[in-house]
């Protein structure tokens, strides 16, 4: 395939043509010689639709571990030995401390995350929702939330204490979800997706890659999220913990994740492209070409339960491609 063809795929989408499967898994499929030429037109698409600014955020593990769910890769389910952290809700001055941490590492949104099924107390709920009130006042962030499965009622109630973006992953294709997930089903994630978008939040909205999924599955997930009409799409890249029934998982390659980023560009062009978890092993010295592969987005800091790189070498990496955050 020649450079030519991609740059002709980069013209029909700045027309608002979407591209559609065969296409999709030509990208993931282009042999080695040619993958530049496909990052490189990612590149434009990234430069056309979002600029040369970077999104920064960060999460805080607000409530850790004691998972009912049985998610294969997740490294807080009861039914996986990790030895990962368990504590209930983080109390109001300690998310705030993160906050101010966030700001630091020039984030622009925070993520409150809690493990478990979703919110099933009433004083979690007006906790998350007294913090969310507190931040607006002590902090420059954007305040985003993962909190499981919720109803209209939970989520507005949200929103009006300062939610601005709900972020809840598909995680994967709907074809293959009943491989790593059997205690809630695919459908249950879309439900709180399109209940999150009724009641006027942004949705941030992605999955994991490397968990055994085809290429097949892949586009299929990209077209999923491109009918749902989310605005935030995070890639992971599975980090086998473990404990977890994924810890003997092979690793993806470096050029296959920079055609996965690559794809997911080309098939929700004006959509924020946030590289996240496992980028760190994954991607190794490539780490620089994800946003030449067309992502415009990262989150700085820790991860939920895995370690990430210092927050200065992400400022720097950026800078040194002549973007700016």
């Amino acid at each position: 395939m020649s450079k030519r063809i991609f740059d002709e795929y980069v013209e029909r989408v700045i027309k608002s043509e979407c591209l559609g499967r065969e296409e999709a898994l030509s990208l993931l499929r282009i042999p080695q010689e040619h993958v530049f030429h496909v990052f490189a037109a990612a590149n434009d698409l990234r430069h056309h639709f979002k600029g040369d600014k970077i999104d920064l955020c960060s999460v805080v593990n607000a409530k850790s571990g004691l998972c009912p769910e049985d998610c294969a890769f997740c490294a807080q389910s009861i039914h996986h030995d990790t030895g990962v952290s368990e504590y209930a809700l983080m109390g109001e001055r300690e998310i705030l401390e993160h906050a101010h941490a966030a700001e630091e590492n020039r984030a622009s949104r925070l993520g409150i995350v809690t493990s478990g099924r979703g919110i099933d107390k009433e004083e979690v709920l007006e906790r998350i929702c007294s913090v969310l009130e507190a931040m607006e006042h002590e902090s420059r962030l954007g305040r985003c939330a993962s909190l499981g499965k919720l109803d209209h009622e939970q989520l507005q109630r949200l929103q009006r204490s300062g939610l601005e973006r709900f972020h809840h992953n598909i995680e994967t294709s709907e074809s293959f979800f009943p491989s790593i997930c059997s205690t809630h089903t695919y459908a249950d994630r879309v439900e709180t997706i399109r209940a999150a978008k009724e009641v006027g939040l942004s949705v941030c909205c992605g999955g994991i890659f490397g968990m055994g999924e085809s290429d097949e599955q892949r586009v299929e997930m990209a077209l999923a999220l491109r009918e749902l009409r989310v605005d935030s799409v995070p890639l992971n890249f599975l980090y086998p913990v473990p404990g977890t029934r994924m810890e003997n998982a092979p690793a993806l390659q470096p050029l296959e994740i920079l055609k996965i980023i690559a794809m997911f560009r080309f098939l929700l062009p004006d959509k924020d492209i946030r590289v996240c978890g496992g980028r760190e092993r994954g991607l190794r010295s490539l780490q620089p070409l994800m946003y030449s592969a067309g992502a415009n987005c990262t989150m700085v800091g820790n991860y939920l339960t895995t370690p990430g790189r210092k927050a200065e070498e992400d400022l720097e990496m950026i800078t040194d491609l002549g973007l700016h955050y």
